[in-house]
């Protein structure tokens, strides 16, 4: 399929990007905008991931399924790779910005190029200020993230090292006056002292879906259940149990099964959206047939 390519003015239809300095007049895009009603959250992170930092990614974002939320990332190697993956999963509306322009032939990084296409495939959108035939260079990277950090509501850094360029773009964010979400890492790990310098610095410290919702003043009860879900022997029993709150030991003891698996099986139903943990307490969110 053929993803065509038009030109946007910013003040229509990203007018809060229109209000930094030196916003782009247009924009370039290849797919779709965000829908109007959608929250813009930027995530960014850094390329020399660790594991921590993808299950970070797929936890959080897959957390945010059914909501109106836009995911905007850099297509870059690494965590920005992983939150346009995890956006498709959770079937939210993925949004990427290239350093680069938008042909095919000088789509950067090439390494990404298939997910650049999946992201058009699942009704996503490809974004630039560059020309379509530009090649990325140095400098346009933080151009480009001046674009991610100015049209988006909140930006959530995920791992960046003290040096990262990732930290160009939450620099930006505090100074456009957007929210910057910061994500707590392993205090042992190179990767963690760039994001913890801003959670020093006042950033706001995320550990679950709920608190990314919370600041987006989105209502986090689930939208649009689905009478047909399909649901597991475990997962039926959880949310029998969850007409009224439960914390961990609780479901572990009805469910008869070790603590791990329990805790595992109640991150899978929250990032599909169906239970919910505030303070170690368990709620239900989904209103199914689970009989």
């Amino acid at each position: 399929m053929v993803y065509p390519l038009s030109k946007v003015p910013v003040r229509d239809v990203f007018p809060m990007l229109s209000e930094i300095p030196d916003s782009p007049e247009t924009l370039y895009i290849r797919g779709n905008l965000p829908p109007p009603d959608n929250r813009l959250l930027a995530v960014v992170g850094s390329r020399n991931y660790t594991d921590y930092g993808k299950q970070v990614v797929d936890y959080l974002i897959g957390g945010l399924r059914g909501y109106p939320i836009t995911i905007v990332s850099g297509l870059a190697i690494g965590i920005d790779g992983f939150a346009h993956e995890a956006t498709i999963n959770a079937g939210l509306h993925a949004l990427a910005v290239p350093g680069s322009g938008l042909d095919d032939s000088v789509l950067y990084p090439r390494s990404n190029y298939g997910l650049a296409q999946n992201i058009l495939k699942a009704g996503g959108g490809l974004l630039s200020e560059f020309e379509p035939d530009f090649h990325a260079t140095q400098w346009s990277f933080p151009k480009r993230n001046r674009i991610m950090a100015g049209l988006s509501h909140a930006v959530l850094l995920i791992e960046a090292g003290e040096r990262s360029g990732t930290l160009i773009t939450a620099r930006m964010a505090v100074d456009y006056n957007r929210e910057l979400l910061v994500v707590p890492g392993n205090i042992f790990s190179e990767n963690s002292k760039g994001t913890h310098q801003f959670l020093k610095l006042g950033a706001t410290p995320v550990t679950t879906p709920t608190d990314i919702l919370e600041v987006l003043n989105i209502n986090n009860t689930q939208p649009s259940a689905s009478e047909n879900i399909s649901l597991s022997e475990e997962e039926r029993t959880v949310l029998i149990a969850l007409s009224e709150p439960h914390d961990q030991d609780t479901l572990v003891r009805l469910l008869k099964q070790p603590a791990e698996e329990t805790l595992m099986l109640l991150v899978r139903m929250e990032m599909r959206g169906l239970i919910k943990e505030e303070n170690g307490v368990f709620f239900r969110l989904q209103t199914i047939a689970v009989y």
